[in-house]
């Protein structure tokens, strides 16, 4: 046997096993010599987390400073997830926490706080949200039974408030919680003075409506930084480093409350009056809906925007439930939601005559004194298609200026009629801002349409159903004449085509936003206005005396003497005033009327464009004329009339 076999292999091993130590302690040695400073800071990386702090959003403002929308400290309820997890029945504590909440009047069903606790978008270090603006006494409760309630706890947050109530909610909006795909489509704003993102978490609250979600990049504040430290199981140790958020910048208004609270008091009162009664043919009017336009001529400022049905904000402003959100979706058939304003869609009836007027006598076709006898009807086409005045009224031989005055259908039929073949009309309604949506600074703005011979065969083409016949009549043209059947236009259209005209022919953008404002900063102080948005001219439009002035001079007898809406403006002190507009009323197959008036005042040098639509309420005048004098006495700061009772016009 070779003895000296095993002797190596201690040998070798015993070289092994040295070798292994040194290579340990140089590791050792490196590691505790070489590397420290950078495994300390990754140590320290791996406890600890930075969270985003929400900022309180920018206010809103009138055109005179007066605070439309603001914030106010609210109540949240919250759960901390890393204490739910070690809680054995949790159809339990989510069923306790409902009945709290229920009991102290914030009613929630156990199932949503159970959705709400296991919401996706947020992480194990936040506390989830479950119900906000809770009473004090759940706040009391809950910290008096935090043994029975673990990781339930109340924190304070910044909540939208409306000081104004209800009043302009179509234009101010609302927030609410920002979906996960939401979340993935914001652009975020920078911070004004430093420059950084505002960025977006999970929790952050965004203008979903209105001025709110058009301003939303200046609104939202810069969040605040919390860097804290979390033990091995990811729960919170200790704030570590706290950056304090930056309120959002306000948005100062061309809206003037004082107006707005009015055109919607006279709005919703003529509504509420109309509702129930007949119009001149038995019809029963329903009076659901309407809307009110003021402009500013001169820039195109909005004054005031109301619209019939509207919301209250403040119920958006800690979460809206499904059903009760549903219910002001539908309202007897009539949406709360819809800003009527900017996307309902009328025929204009009448009202459009100042752009059947204008494409005569820009033509050529007319001129001031071009007179014809109106006989109460007017024929076109073989067999003959009859279009009457409205009651079958016989105005006799009328120029333009009286058939504006006396609203002479006849008169617009016939020059309809000489226009047929072209499209002169609907090239003068594009140049007024028909057939296109206006631009004005709020979501959701419907365009309207003017046909043409063109549209009308694409569309039979396309829908041959519901088009049957694509072919263009001669009964088309001189309904597009009076604004019916192949014309619908909203209400800031018609406000903006008459500010058009008040003007002397530029055709403005509609802008709700006057300027941006340094948080809490007087516009007054250096630095205080961060931006003005500037007027927007679209076009120009040509209006020489010899297309204007035979317009000007049948509105302004409107609303006095034989005009259609002087019963509207009985009392109205016209003497440095004067209001100049046209009266409209658009038939509703199977429905009442609905009601028009458009116009701008005053006449000599017009600051104001007023427009109001009524559906379902019968005659321009009897209805929409008589809100616009009420919006009408604010502007001129004469003494206020309450709205009449039901009336049966009969004219348009």
């Amino acid at each position: 046997m070779d003895t000296a076999s095993p002797r190596i292999r201690m040998s070798v091993l015993g070289v092994l096993v040295v070798a292994c130590f040194v290579a340990l302690f140089a590791r050792l040695w490196y590691l505790q010599i070489m590397e420290a400073p950078d495994l300390v800071v990754q140590a320290s990386a791996q406890t600890r987390r930075t969270l985003s702090v929400e900022a309180p959003r920018g206010r809103i403002l009138d055109a005179k400073g007066r605070v439309l929308v603001d914030n106010r400290t609210s109540l949240v309820v919250e759960v901390d997830r890393n204490v739910l997890a070690r809680v054995k029945d949790k159809d339990a504590y989510a069923s306790a926490i409902a009945e709290v909440l229920t009991r102290f009047g914030a009613p929630i069903k156990t199932t949503s706080v159970q959705k709400r606790i296991d919401a996706p978008q947020f992480d194990q270090l936040r506390s989830v949200p479950v119900a906000s603006d809770v009473s004090q006494e759940v706040m009391v409760y809950l910290s008096e039974h935090a043994d029975d309630f673990p990781g339930v706890s109340v924190s304070r947050r910044s909540m939208r408030v409306y000081p104004y109530g209800t009043a302009a909610a179509n234009v101010l909006g609302y927030v609410g919680r920002i979906s996960a795909e939401g979340l993935k489509n914001l652009t975020p704003g920078t911070d004004p003075d430093t420059g950084e993102p505002k960025v977006y978490g999970p929790e952050s609250s965004v203008g979903l409506a209105g001025i709110e979600a058009t301003y939303e990049q200046d609104l939202r504040g810069t969040p605040g930084l919390e860097t804290i430290e979390v033990d091995s199981k990811n729960r919170p140790v200790r704030t570590i480093e706290f950056t304090a958020p930056r309120p959002g910048s306000d948005v100062q208004l061309h809206l003037d409350i004082d107006v707005q609270l009015r055109a919607e008091q006279a709005l919703r009162d003529k509504l509420d009056v109309l509702r129930g009664t007949p119009q001149r043919d038995g019809t029963i009017r329903k009076a659901p809906a309407g809307s009110v336009v003021a402009l500013d001529p001169l820039d195109g400022g909005v004054i005031a925007l109301a619209t019939y049905p509207s919301y209250d904000p403040a119920e958006f402003a800690g979460g809206i439930s499904q059903a009760r959100y549903n219910e002001l979706l539908d309202q007897n058939g009539v949406s709360a939601l819809v800003d009527r304003s900017i996307s309902g869609q009328y025929a204009p009836g009448s009202t459009f005559k100042l752009v059947t007027a204008a494409a005569a006598l820009e033509n050529g076709l007319i001129n001031g004194n071009t007179y014809y006898d109106d006989e109460g009807v007017y024929e076109v086409g073989n067999p003959p298609q009859k279009f009457s005045n409205a009651g079958g009224v016989k105005n006799g031989g009328i120029a333009l200026p009286q058939a504006l005055t006396v609203s002479s259908d006849v008169y617009f039929y016939w020059l309809g009629d000489r226009m047929d073949g072209t499209t002169r009309i609907q090239d003068v309604a594009a140049e007024f801002g028909f057939d296109a949506r206006t631009g004005i600074d709020l979501p959701n703005e419907s365009a309207g349409y003017v046909w043409t011979a063109a549209d009308k065969k694409a569309l039979h083409q396309k829908y041959p159903k519901q088009y049957p016949d694509g072919d263009w009549f001669t009964g088309d043209n001189v309904q597009l004449a009076v604004g019916q059947y192949v014309v619908t236009a909203t209400p800031i259209q018609l406000a903006r085509a008459y500010a058009t005209l008040a003007n002397g022919g530029t055709l403005h953008q509609p802008h709700v936003a006057w300027r941006v404002l340094r948080s809490d900063t007087l516009p007054t102080e250096e630095g205080g206005i961060l931006r003005t948005i500037d007027p927007v001219v679209v076009a120009t439009i040509s209006l020489p005396p010899s297309v204007r002035d035979p317009i000007v001079a049948g509105l302004e007898g409107v609303t006095t003497g034989l005009g259609t809406a002087a019963s509207a403006f009985v009392g109205f002190d016209q003497s440095s005033f004067r209001v100049v507009g046209k009266t409209g009323t658009a038939q509703v197959q199977g429905k009442a009327d609905t009601s028009l008036f458009a116009s701008y005042a005053p006449m000599d040098r017009p600051r104001f464009a007023v427009a109001a639509v009524m559906e379902e309420s019968g005659f321009g005048a009897e209805a929409s004329g008589e809100v616009v004098r009420h919006v009408y006495e604010q502007l001129a700061e004469l003494p206020l009339t309450d709205v009449s009772s039901a009336t049966q016009g009969t004219r348009d």
